[in-house]
């Protein structure tokens, strides 16, 4: 990878590390050549200002920060240094003309992150979606540089809610000394019209909004517009399926109030993804053990009608009932693996938008109405999905357990 043929957005980047300010914030649509110039600048800036200093580069996760910023950096050619990543002090040390600086990686996914950067000193930070953060960690990141008279700090993201703390204190209303470069596809000089046009295909409603249009929208209104819109369209039959790699089964435990979801789904080699049947269980008034029956009939008739299924992905909220489904069932029953569920989210839209996805007609009746009904909830901040009964969430989760634990191969098709 080499650093030409820039657009002038990405030259802007450049020019910010020979000025006066401190903060640079480049946001807007995914893939469009902010991340890995940032992170050039950051590395350019630190090592033709400082030696043997200590400075700091933040993702959501540590993982993350590896994959988004430093393997890029390992990668440019253009670049003079001499770099080495120590994987257990999680520290890149760069070397160039006899000066040595030291990069360390930080993970900010919740709350508690911002204990993990304390006591140390930092001369500058680089922020990799910095939206995904929490507030304490990134104000905790910025502390340990105070002491430097000159810091800079880099910031990269893709918009979120205008609710979002970044966008109101940073953004909205912007800061002394602070450089704003809002991106859009198109300031990638990488991407050709058919790179473009297929990453723009990946997104729809409130998701093409933020990711390509790069705006700081409110998530309102239904949630899986596509689906919503033209459900048929995601109708196939029985005996049109494909070979599955894996067929898995989810459970939602729901409670008194709502009910017991299970569903089938079917993933191909390609992580394309198939929802074979579906069945909610008002709870009230059923024991869990009437819930045991139910569920063993429903994957008996899986097996019968599909295939084996190879794991079970249950609420892992209630290991109580998890328990005894592994000691009564001989099912592999694993706990879901949730995440966030705004990822859920956005992932089940880009298997929509790019045609990934089709439920069996006739077997998914529930499966359909939860798809069709939910909506995000206007009265919250944050992007949620409404759960107050007038949608299906426990099949939405359901649905979500039986494949989330492959999210990355789906996003990546494999």
């Amino acid at each position: 990878m080499k650093i030409h043929n820039l657009s002038p957005k990405q030259k802007e980047i450049l020019r910010f590390i020979l000025t006066d300010e401190t903060a640079l914030i480049c946001d807007g649509a995914v893939r469009s050549g902010k991340t890995t110039i940032m992170a050039a600048a950051f590395l350019i800036w630190a090592m033709d200002f400082y030696d043997r200093t200590n400075f700091g580069i933040c993702g959501k996760t540590v993982q993350s920060a590896e994959r988004n910023v430093l393997k890029p950096l390992q990668q440019m050619e253009d670049l003079p240094y001499s770099m080495a990543y120590k994987i257990s002090t999680r520290c890149l040390t760069v070397r160039c003309g006899g000066k040595e600086n030291y990069f360390y990686l930080f993970g900010g996914k919740d709350e508690s992150s911002y204990m993990l950067i304390q006591g140390i000193t930092l001369a500058g930070v680089l922020f990799d979606e910095v939206a995904l953060m929490p507030r304490s960690f990134v104000e905790q990141a910025l502390s340990r540089a105070i002491s430097f008279e000159h810091p800079k700090y880099f910031f990269n993201c893709n918009p979120e809610s205008p609710n979002h703390y970044f966008y109101q204190e940073w953004i909205k209303e912007p800061r002394p000394n602070t450089r704003h470069i809002h991106f859009l596809l198109e300031d990638n000089p990488v991407l050709t019209p058919e790179m473009v046009a297929r990453t723009k295909a990946m997104y729809s409603g409130v998701f093409y909004d933020r990711y390509i249009n790069g705006r700081w929208v409110r998530a309102e209104g239904v949630i899986y517009e596509l689906f919503a819109g033209d459900a048929k369209h995601y109708e196939t039959e029985k005996d049109r399926l494909p070979r599955f790699d894996r067929i898995q089964v989810g459970v939602d435990f729901g409670g008194n109030k709502s009910a017991f979801a299970f569903v089938a789904t079917g993933l191909t080699e390609d992580f394309d993804v198939y929802a074979l049947r579906s069945q909610r269980v008002p709870a009230k008034g059923v024991s869990v053990e009437a819930m045991m029956v139910r569920f063993t009939a429903f994957c008996e008739g899986i097996r019968r009608d599909y295939g084996e299924i190879d794991r079970v992905f249950a609420d892992s909220a209630e290991q109580a009932i998890i328990n005894s489904m592994r000691q009564q069932t001989p099912y592999a029953i694993a706990d879901s693996v949730k995440g966030q569920i705004i990822d859920r989210i956005r992932a089940l839209n880009i298997l929509l938008a790019t045609d990934r996805f089709r439920y069996v007609a006739g077997e998914c009746d529930s499966l359909v109405s939860a798809m069709s009904d939910a909506v995000w909830d206007d009265k919250k901040f944050e992007d949620v999905r409404l759960d107050d009964g007038t949608s299906d969430i426990d099949t939405m989760d359901a649905f979500e357990y039986s494949w989330s634990a492959y999210i990355r191969q789906i996003l990546r098709g494999g």
